[in-house]
C-alpha cells in the first residue's frame, strides 16, 4: 500500500516575495510621488501604464524623445555607506540629462527598482531621491516597477533603472545646426564624479585600501564615501532657456568615455575639438584619484568628466549671451575650447597638462 504524505501549502511569502509589502510600498509613495505631477500627467500610480497628455505642450509637430540609463557601480558606494536617499538623484540626472543633450524638453520618467528583498525604509529613502531628482528636472514621475527578485539579488542589494522622455518640435530638431569650423565649447560644471567611472573609483579604492568611512582629506568635515555620493547636476532649467533661445547648436553630455569619446558624437570627421586645458582647475577629488590610482592624464579624461557635467556648442557671437544667462541662473560655465579643422584626432588637449593635474 502507497502512502502519499501531506504537504504544506505553498505561498508566494514561502518562495521570497511578500506581495503585499509592494502594495504597501505603492500606497506609502503616492503622496511623495505626487509632488512630481506637471500639467501633462494623467494618471496615478497603480495602472498599468502613466499616461501623459502631449497637447499640454502646445507643439504642433512633436517628436518624443527617449532615455534610459542606470548609476552603475556607483550603487555600491550608497549601499554599503547605507546612504540611499541621493541615488535617485543620479538616476533621473543620468537620463534627463541626455533628454537635454538632444536640444528636448524632458517630460516624464519610469523608474525600475530590483532588489532581494524589499526594505520598505531603504524603498521610499531611494523614492524621495528619485522624486527630488524629478522637480529638479521639472518631470513627473509617471510609474515605474518594482521587483523582489530573491534568488538574483541578496537581501538588501538592489539595482535601479530609468526611463525618460522628452519632446521637441519636428521642424526645431531637424533645423538645428551643424557644427563648424570656429564655433565655441563652453563648460558647464559638473557637482563632482557624477554616476561614471565608479568601477575605476572602487579600484583605486581597493588597491589602497582606503575605507569609505575614512575622512575626506580635502573636505575634513565629510567621509570620502560621502563625497562620492555627491548626485549628478541636473541641467534642465539652464538648457531648456539656452534651446529656447536658440543660443547653442549642440549639447554633449559627459558620461562614460569622458571628454575624449563624448564630444565627436555630435560633429562630423571633418572637424575636431581643441581644447584647452588650463582654462579651468581640476577638481581636487579628480587629483586624488589620479595620484592615488596612478593615472596618466588621458586616462583621467577618458574615464571622468574631471569637473565637466556638460558642453555646449555656440558661435562666437553668442557665447557672451550664453555665460550671462548661466551667471543668472547659479550655472558655472566657461570656454574650454574650439572647434577647428580635422587634426590627427577628435579631440585635442592643449596646455600644461602636467600642471593642470598636479597635487596642491
Amino acid at each position: 500500500m502507497s502512502t502519499i504524505k501531506s504537504k504544506k501549502t505553498k505561498t508566494y511569502i514561502d518562495a521570497g516575495v511578500n506581495i503585499d509589502v509592494g502594495d504597501k510600498f505603492i500606497d506609502q509613495i503616492k503622496p511623495l510621488v505626487q509632488k512630481t505631477n506637471t500639467s501633462g500627467t494623467k494618471a496615478s500610480l497603480g495602472g498599468f501604464g502613466g499616461v501623459f497628455d502631449l497637447s499640454k505642450l502646445l507643439l504642433k509637430e512633436p517628436l518624443l524623445i527617449s532615455s534610459t540609463d542606470g548609476v552603475g557601480t556607483k550603487l555600491e558606494i550608497a549601499i554599503k555607506m547605507q546612504r540611499h536617499n541621493t541615488i535617485g538623484i543620479d538616476l533621473v540626472a543620468m537620463c534627463v540629462n541626455d533628454i537635454l543633450a538632444e536640444g528636448a524638453q524632458p517630460l516624464f520618467f519610469l523608474d525600475y527598482y530590483a532588489t532581494g528583498k524589499l526594505d520598505l525604509n531603504i524603498s521610499k529613502e531611494i523614492l524621495k531621491g528619485i522624486v527630488k531628482g524629478c522637480i529638479q528636472s521639472e518631470v513627473s514621475l509617471i510609474g515605474g516597477e518594482t521587483a523582489e527578485m530573491p534568488g538574483i539579488y541578496q537581501q538588501n542589494i538592489y539595482d535601479l533603472a530609468g526611463f525618460c522622455v522628452g519632446a521637441i518640435e519636428k521642424k526645431k530638431y531637424y533645423s538645428r545646426e551643424f557644427l563648424r569650423k570656429g564655433d565655441i565649447a563652453i563648460a558647464l560644471s559638473s557637482s563632482g564624479i557624477h554616476s561614471n567611472g565608479f568601477s575605476m573609483v572602487r579600484s583605486i579604492l581597493k588597491d589602497n585600501d582606503i575605507s569609505l568611512y575614512d575622512s575626506d582629506p580635502f573636505r575634513r568635515s565629510k567621509t570620502i564615501g560621502e563625497t562620492l555620493l555627491e548626485p549628478t547636476r541636473i541641467y534642465t532649467k539652464f538648457l531648456n532657456k539656452l534651446n529656447a533661445l536658440n543660443l547653442i547648436k549642440k549639447s554633449v553630455n559627459i558620461t562614460g568615455g569622458g571628454l575624449v569619446k563624448n564630444p565627436p558624437r555630435v560633429f562630423d570627421d571633418n572637424l575636431s575639438l581643441k581644447i584647452n586645458v588650463n582654462n579651468w582647475h581640476l577638481p581636487i577629488e579628480f587629483k586624488w584619484l589620479k595620484e592615488k590610482g596612478n593615472l596618466n592624464t588621458f586616462e583621467m579624461l577618458k574615464v571622468f568628466n574631471c569637473g565637466i557635467g556638460m558642453i555646449v556648442f555656440s558661435e562666437k557671437d553668442c557665447v557672451d549671451d550664453v555665460i550671462k544667462i548661466a551667471n543668472n541662473n547659479n550655472e558655472n560655465c566657461f570656454v574650454i575650447g574650439e572647434m577647428i579643422e580635422r587634426s590627427e584626432s577628435s579631440v585635442l588637449f592643449e596646455g600644461n597638462l602636467k600642471e593642470w593635474s598636479k597635487m596642491e
